[in-house]
């Protein structure tokens, strides 16, 4: 019997001053390997392939979890030695990337006779490490491999700069009140909780702590919806959209301007080096896209299919503002106040009212009990063992027949030197290693509305959307039935598809079955009334347009500006965003805005010309719903089809295969333009 490998990290163990030596030491241990398997002149998978993913793996599951930490319980000593060893990881992938040796290897196992009789997964990460080694400048002189290198090591730097600005000026702004009347028409919740985190900070010799607000996200929106103080709006308005910038209250001390200019030139010449007119036509090479025209015909129809219904519904609001809320010189930091007042108006529901019915306690396990019910699983907390955070619960899948499946760490809350917004990483990957099987385990992070006092957190719709997002991209990790780890779970699955499992869960927010699972009042379990769902029905494409318009403007920002960089001048990035504002943008957005400078997907993440990929995906996550919709929800078979066609099979195939697989024909754009509220 196979053994069953479950590496979780010990995050107690984890020592800041012996972090740079043991990660030296994994380097050297993998450099070693790759120097021995190098050489091989009959390579098979067993002798090329398993040693390097073993030690890769070794490698891995020491740095995932520092990694984790440095974006979830930043400090000084962790950030000072993650960014001297980043470095170093930069210049050893790069360099692996440049193996002429090794990408031989890889070649001749690619022509062995072995590989012919090699499981379909085996082939394609074999395909998937060939296009990567070309990727990775193989072929290039030794110059330019040189050139490569820095500028990979360099880009890394800068992209940890960069969020490490967004994180100082996100804690470096708070503001402390002491007159509850500037918090007037704020949620008793936002309230005391705004009261509880200037309690925490009090010293002995305050006798009055007041209220602390702060840019942390719920206590952002808190603001930005419901308070009546609209100096105290503008002004934190001005904080959040001038964050790591030249503009706002921390002007010039966290900018980065320069690094977004040198990220744009870099990746142009990374991009040149190759051989490809801009990064831009670089990126979509792994994606399921095959040119940026594409790209752009893609986001340019779907403009024009919402920009006039986007016009109409900001005239709306922007009239409905003059007329009733008399803010006839309607700003920026009015937008999200009067909208909630205006949904209110039209479909008698707020965010507000619905949280009592969202907290998270019932939601959390509510959550797993539909997952359970749509793929046959059995998900429950580990208890006694080692976490980093009390907020953070260790889970365990099963599936039907009671197998071990996964694992995830779930750190829902929003706290101080923690990153904003949400997201799903590796911890360990499902693979071989040695005589066993290793368990796919992932860290699942958001950054929820805190819990108050004594009472649970109490939740948005938006954020129990945000949770199930999530846990659908860890699904797609923890899952997977692939054993090579370069496609198991959401590794090589195509950038602009990786999207589909998380989009395609926010649909069960929305269904009465699901929302009976997911839904209790935090003082009485009733679930959300039928009155209220109702409502909540009415309102799903209030404002839709505009969203969806916002979606495009950042994709098409985006796009723009890695097709017009070069590598002696980047793109004109306020001038590139004003001209696609110009063109599409409805809202009206303050000169001082400086929303790029806190653009991290696409300069510090893995969206650069690629934030496409959200809308990209959700036409597949869209008309993958629509066979529920059809045969039901929780249909048994629809559920185990997800499961064995997208969710098992990982990055082991292409995309389209596994959505046509599942549906029966390729994808449709109908169901989204439905779900949006717009015409096909």
């Amino acid at each position: 019997m196979t053994e069953l490998l479950i590496p979780r990290p010990v995050f107690t163990d984890i020592d800041v001053a012996t972090i740079e030596q043991r990660v030296d030491d994994l380097l050297q241990e993998c450099q070693s390997v790759v120097d021995r398997v190098s050489t091989l002149k009959e390579p098979d998978w067993d002798t090329l392939m398993q040693p390097l993913s073993e030690v890769h793996n070794k490698l891995s599951l020491y740095w995932s979890p520092i990694g984790h930490l440095n974006a979830v319980m930043n400090n000084e000593s962790l950030r000072d030695v993650y960014n001297r060893c980043l470095p170093k990881l930069s210049a050893y992938y790069t360099g692996l990337g440049q193996n002429s040796d090794l990408y031989n290897a890889t070649l001749a196992l690619k022509a062995s006779p072995s590989f012919s009789a090699m499981l379909a997964e085996r082939q394609q990460q074999i395909h998937h490490e060939l296009r990567d080694f070309e990727l990775g400048g193989v072929s290039l002189d030794e110059q330019d491999k040189q050139r490569f290198s820095e500028i990979a090591v360099e880009l890394s730097t800068l992209k940890t700069e960069f969020s490490d600005n967004v994180l100082d000026a996100t804690n470096a702004w708070e503001k402390l009140i002491y007159d509850p009347d500037m918090l007037d028409g704020m949620p008793e919740s936002a309230i005391a909780a705004a009261r509880q985190r200037a309690a925490a900070k009090a010293t002995e010799s305050v006798d009055k702590p007041g209220y602390l607000l702060n840019l942390e996200f719920p206590c952002y929106m808190a603001v930005m919806m419901f308070a009546n103080n609209r100096q105290l709006r503008e002004e934190l308005y001005t904080a959040f959209a001038t964050r790591a910038s030249d503009q706002g209250p921390h002007a010039g001390q966290f900018d980065n301007s320069d690094r977004m200019q040198r990220i744009l030139q870099l990746r142009a010449e990374k991009a040149q080096l190759l051989g490809y007119e801009s990064y831009a036509h670089l990126s979509v090479v792994p994606k399921m896209v095959e040119t940026p025209d594409q790209v752009l015909d893609f986001l340019n129809d779907l403009a024009q299919r919402a920009v006039p219904q986007a016009k109409a519904e900001f005239a709306e609001l922007a009239e409905f503002a003059a007329t009733e809320l008399e803010l006839s010189d309607f700003a920026a930091w009015d937008v999200a106040y009067a909208s909630d007042k205006l949904k209110k108006q039209q479909h008698d529901v707020s965010d507000e009212e619905l949280k009592p019915y969202f907290p998270a306690d019932k939601t959390i396990p509510g959550m797993f009990a539909v997952v359970g019910k749509l793929f046959g699983l059995d998900i429950h907390p580990v208890e006694q063992v080692d976490v980093y955070h009390p907020d953070v619960q260790l889970y365990a899948i099963k599936d039907k027949e009671g197998r071990p499946r996964g694992e995830f760490y779930m750190d829902n809350f929003a706290r101080e030197n923690k990153r904003g917004g949400a997201w799903m990483d590796v911890c360990s990957s499902r693979q071989r290693v040695g005589n066993g099987l290793q368990k796919p385990i992932a860290y699942l992070v958001c950054n929820l509305t805190p819990p108050v006092g004594d009472d649970p957190a109490l939740l948005t719709h938006q954020e129990v959307t945000t949770l199930f997002h999530e846990f659908g991209h860890g699904l797609h990790h923890m899952l997977t039935q692939v054993e090579a780890p370069g496609v198991s779970g959401i590794s090589g699955v195509e950038w602009d598809a990786v999207e589909l499992p998380s989009q395609f869960m926010e649909n069960w927010c929305w269904e009465r079955e699901s929302i009976d699972m997911i839904s209790g009042h935090y003082q009485t379990g009733e679930p959300l009334p039928d009155e209220l769902l109702n409502k909540m029905h009415n309102a799903r494409n209030f404002q839709s347009a505009m969203q969806l318009v916002r979606q495009l403007e950042f994709s098409l920002f985006d796009m723009h500006l890695h097709l017009q960089s070069e590598p002696a001048q980047a793109a004109d990035i306020q001038q590139v965003l004003d001209d696609i504002r110009q063109r599409i943008a409805v809202v009206p957005i303050p000169a001082f805005n400086r929303f790029q400078h806190g653009f991290s997907h696409i300069f510090a993440g893995g969206y650069s010309a690629g934030y496409f990929s959200y809308k990209w995906a959700e036409v597949l996550s869209a008309d993958a719903f629509s066979r529920f919709e059809e045969d039901g929800i929780f249909d048994e078979a629809a559920g185990q089809s997800f499961l064995k066609n997208i969710l098992e099979v990982g990055g082991s195939r292409d995309a389209m295969s596994s959505f046509t697989a599942f549906r029966g024909r390729a994808p449709k754009v109908d169901a989204l333009l439905r779900h949006s509220g717009l015409a096909a």
